[in-house]
């Protein structure tokens, strides 16, 4: 038998999973000072079934659980397996690898698996008795150990010898059997008090006994006059039947006459009812036509207002580019008012400007006439010269107002075109636009009663699947159960055959005479 891996999850240091394997190579574990390897040790000893904390190095037991850091939270469990190769078959099973497991949870509970089954402490102990492997064996060596075989401190010398002899299982087997002894000398004390009681209480039942037989004496007597009674009011019974039943005879026939008018007055009111259902079912359909008729005047009511909200924006823009219209025409008539305008002023500058030049003609006929007289009329003729660049610049002023003035008037009336087609082009998009919001009121009423008819066929299937969802998690979890449940039951079938083939738990002697087969053949009611 050899230890092929150690795993450790969640005990003492151990907070993630770990594995040890130790494989033929493999002759120790070796580390600096705090790396873990006491615990590697303790968590061999506490898989085996150590009890005391102390052993471990712990204040209390559920110490043992990862205790968490400032990084990382605490632990809820701490599971160790030992896992060996039974390959030369030293442990009494049929197992080529038997492993065992121990849980301990941080609410208190803990749990012990052999092969992944649940088990006893008491089956793992015994499956490890003869092998020197143990909770306490000298073959999983502690760090006090040594100095306690060093001082032999509470005969811990001897305990080595006796596991090393093989002396140990004797003793435990001994314990056990004066634990047993003890016990079936407490149930003999025990025997004993009953047997007391018991003979108090057989008196007692002596004298329930005699007052029995003085119920069935007393009871015989009770019968024989309830018989006697039961003749006496048999005879008065029979003269009451003669005369109950010739009553009955005569109201037999007043029950059959009232029968007969039942019947008729039954059949007259089944045809009323049917007359009536009849009616009732007409009536029901005829409400379902009138409700069917006011959801389609409350849709079409509804239409209705819609369109009537959309007449009423057309008829609001058809207003108001009616008054823009009214408004550039009024702006096309000022500004016609105002070309007048401008024309007679430039008629009227045209003909002061003949006039200057007419005066300049004459001007310049009088200058070559005084040029004699130029320097006297110099001045006045420099004020003169003045005045006519004055007009002209008014003169070309004029001319830039006119040609503003008809750039503008030729905007106006390239808007007044615009205004005048966009009208006529939203009176033709409204005309389309009423006839696409017909078609669409008519595409709208199918495509709804199809999206009904959808949304009531996907609220099915969606019901429909939920369900098969749900039925399947249901079946899904029972098919796990029962998977979990026959894996359990057959490896507890295969543990206890292998414990029942190899006669574990029975004397050392039924295992003598279980060999010698002889003994099987002459007793056949011997287990083979």
């Amino acid at each position: 038998m050899r230890l092929k891996s150690l795993e450790i999850k969640g005990f003492k240091s151990f907070a993630n999973e770990t594995a040890l394997h130790f494989n033929s190579d493999v002759t120790g574990v070796v580390g600096p000072n705090g790396s873990g390897k006491s615990n590697v040790v303790d968590a061999i000893r506490w898989v085996l079934g150590e009890q005391k904390s102390s052993q471990l190095r712990l204040d209390k037991m559920s110490s043992v659980i990862f205790n968490g850091t400032k990084k990382r939270k605490e632990g809820q469990m701490a599971q160790v397996t030992l896992t060996f190769d039974n390959t030369k078959n030293i442990l009494p099973t049929d197992y080529g690898t038997v492993s065992i497991t121990r849980i301990l949870y941080r609410s208190g509970e803990s749990e012990y698996r052999l092969n992944g089954v649940t088990c006893r402490l008491k089956d793992i102990t015994s499956l490890f008795l003869d092998t020197g492997i143990g909770a306490d064996s000298y073959a999983i060596i502690a760090l006090n150990m040594v100095e306690d075989l060093l001082s032999d401190r509470e005969a811990a010398r001897r305990k080595m010898f006796e596991q090393a002899a093989g002396v140990s299982k004797y003793k435990a087997r001994k314990h056990e059997t004066q634990l047993k002894l003890e016990a079936t000398s407490a149930d003999l004390d025990r025997v004993e008090d009953l047997l007391f009681e018991i003979e108090d209480q057989l008196k007692k039942l002596e004298k329930q006994a005699e007052r029995a037989q003085k119920f069935y004496s007393l009871k015989e007597e009770y019968k024989n006059l309830s018989i006697e009674l039961a003749v006496h009011n048999l005879s008065k019974h029979k003269k009451s039947f003669k005369e109950l039943e010739s009553q009955i005879s005569r109201e037999e026939d007043n029950y059959r006459t009232s029968e007969a008018q039942a019947r008729l007055l039954e059949a007259d009111i089944e045809a009323k009812r049917k007359s009536h259902t009849d009616k009732e079912t007409s009536l029901s359909e005829q409400q379902q036509e009138v409700n069917r008729l006011t959801g389609r005047i409350r849709g079409k009511e509804n239409e209705k207002g819609m369109l009537e909200q959309k007449f009423s924006f057309v008829q609001n823009d058809i207003r108001r580019l009616d008054d823009q219209i009214t408004q550039h025409n009024a702006q096309l008539l000022t500004l016609g008012n105002e070309i007048e305008g401008y024309q007679t002023d430039l008629n009227y500058e045209r003909n002061l400007e003949a006039e200057l030049e007419n005066a300049l003609v004459q001007a310049q006929k009088l200058l070559e006439t005084v040029r004699a007289d130029h320097n006297l009329l110099k001045g006045n003729l420099d004020e003169f010269v003045k005045e006519q660049q004055v007009l002209e610049r008014e003169v070309v002023e004029l001319e830039k107002q006119k040609a503003i003035q008809t750039n503008q008037v030729e905007n106006l009336r390239r808007d007044v075109e615009r205004t005048l087609s966009d009208i006529a082009a939203r009176r033709e998009e409204m005309k389309a636009l009423e006839q696409n919001i017909a078609e669409l009121a008519r595409t709208e009423k199918a495509q709804m009663g199809k999206i009904n008819v959808l949304e009531t066929s996907e609220n099915k299937r969606k019901a429909d699947i939920a369900e098969a969802e749900k039925q399947q998690e249901i079946l899904l979890k029972k098919l796990a159960d029962h998977n979990r449940q026959l894996d359990a039951r057959r490896n507890e079938f295969k543990l206890t055959k292998s414990m029942v083939e190899s006669l574990e738990g029975f004397p050392e002697s039924i295992k003598f005479l279980s060999q010698q087969k002889e003994w099987v053949k002459t007793v056949p009611c011997f287990p083979t």
